[in-house]
């Protein structure tokens, strides 16, 4: 019997899902109160410069960089559902590990260089969880999603971990309001990191009640299973439908990586790359920074900051609501154009020390850009343009390099900005450009089309041939084959 879509049980595993996308969030934003409570704690007592202290607060981006490299395998041969639920026993370990890295080996208030590296340990162990789900959870909800809302569903994840992060504002806010710095600088810290084991905990026994992808089911020869899922999702007729398209694709269990050539693989590196490269998490980590070296007063600044992330949250849902109606490409480019705008705009307000609401208007204008193309987008399009043979060792590198080029940019922008301010922002215009014109000219249209047809997207004639159960080459007339755009 013919049924429809069941709307609930979709959003109900995305909601499951998005709250691994929250976790990110959270993770990376939970340093920002407990900065400076760690530099009086570990850095100055032991003693230790301004080195020590920036590699301790960016060590969970090395953690991420793992994250990404390691998801692959992770997703392939242990299921998008588990490697999930291997993300949030990390995030749960990292937030109670950062809360007291003294336990069982160390005294407290007896800062040590061992208890240092210790704490590091943790924040990389929570950017190890950060990178699985940042790789994962894209993939996870476009493998269940049906095709028509894919991109609405997916962008979910970018609300989610702009989401994260004010959520973790307000907690740091709440946990310091009120109280002594010596207080926070002894106890307040530690509740911070700590907070964060209560939405890994809800997410990790969430994971329990929700099904694995039946992409990957039908990867590894569960096709009952398959089935079963995509007929809850979709209703019966359309789940054969599917399954059947699935199969075409997924005869043998995994690709070689360029199996479909190398451009593909360069696509998703340059979409992480530039993602980067445009400066959004300089705009993000620095903004109190960047707007106190602009001429704004300290109080000033913290209000321009909070009404940033307002403006990110806004524009994250107009991506939301118009990935799927206007298609993927015209808004990257039109964010593109928007980005560079604003950072051309802050470049010269920074050449000519025209300091004034102005900055504000021109940082929005960048970041609302950003929220509504390159943010949530760049995401979609990682979780779906790889075909489904290689799509866990591709999203892996593509996550991987996205992190690496995070790591590059934020510790580069100090030193840029005192060299020159204003060319700084010069830099990050021009590869918003640059952006812009990878996208019109690398990046095909996936609005519209479901997961197995990326393999016409990208399938050259001389592609390999599938196996089949028994080894051997099952050569179908050409007429059945898909065609090669």
């Amino acid at each position: 019997m013919k049924r429809k879509p069941n709307s609930l049980y979709i959003i109900s595993i995305t909601f499951v899902a998005i709250l691994g996308g929250l976790l990110f969030g959270y993770d990376t934003a939970v340093i920002s109160g407990a900065e400076k409570s760690i530099e009086a704690y570990l850095i100055d007592g032991l003693g230790l410069g301004s080195l020590a202290h920036g590699a301790t607060i960016s060590s969970a981006l090395i953690g991420c960089i793992i994250g990404g490299v390691i998801s692959g395998v992770f997703s392939t041969r242990f299921g998008r559902k588990k490697s999930l639920i291997v993300a949030a026993i990390l995030f749960f370990i990292s937030a109670l590990g950062s809360a007291y890295p003294e336990f069982l080996f160390f005294t407290k208030d007896e800062p040590t260089l061992a208890l240092l590296w210790t704490f590091n340990f943790y924040r990389v162990i929570g950017g190890i969880g950060v990178g699985l789900a940042s790789a994962v959870v894209p993939v996870y909800i476009g493998e269940i999603a049906p095709q028509h809302i894919r991109g609405r569903l997916v962008s979910f994840n970018q609300f989610a971990i702009i989401f994260g992060m004010l959520v973790v504002y307000f907690v740091n806010w709440g946990i310091a309001r009120g109280n002594t710095i010596e207080w926070i600088n002894d106890i307040g810290w530690r509740y911070m990191f700590a907070s964060e084991a209560i939405p890994a905990l809800i997410f990790g026994v969430l994971l329990f009640f929700v099904p694995e992808t039946p992409r990957y089911l039908a990867l590894n020869h569960q096709d009952k299973k398959a089935l079963a899922i995509l007929t809850r999702i979709n209703g019966g007729e359309a789940a054969k439908s599917i399954l059947s398209e699935i199969k075409q694709t997924v005869t043998v269990s995994s690709g070689k990586l360029f199996s479909y050539g190398k451009k593909i693989i360069l696509v998703g590196i340059l979409l992480s790359v530039f993602q980067q490269f445009v400066g959004i998490n300089v705009v993000l980590y620095y903004a109190p920074r960047i707007f106190e070296g602009l001429g704004a007063a300290k109080d000033a600044s913290m209000l321009q900051t909070i009404v940033m992330g307002l403006v990110n949250v806004i524009f994250t849902v107009v991506a939301i609501m118009t990935v799927d109606k206007w298609g993927r490409k015209p808004l990257l480019i039109s964010g593109s154009i928007g980005m560079a705008i604003g950072m051309f705009g802050v470049s010269t307000l920074a050449f000519t020390n025209s300091i004034g609401i102005s900055t504000l208007i021109f940082i929005i204008i960048f970041t609302a850009s950003f929220m509504m193309s390159w943010g949530p987008i760049c995401w979609v399009l990682i979780s779906e343009i790889f075909p489904n043979r290689i799509r866990g060792q591709a999203v892996a590198i593509a996550v991987a390099a996205q992190w690496a080029a995070n790591y590059f940019i934020s510790s580069t922008y100090p030193a840029m900005m005192e060299f020159s301010s204003g060319l700084t922002y010069v830099f990050y215009g021009v590869m918003s450009v640059l952006s812009a014109l990878f996208v019109w000219k690398m990046v095909p249209e996936t609005k519209g089309k479901s997961l197995e047809q990326m393999e016409s997207i990208w399938q050259k004639p001389e592609a390999f041939e599938p196996e089949t159960s028994v080894g051997k080459v099952d050569k179908a007339p050409t007429s059945e084959r898909i065609e090669v755009l």
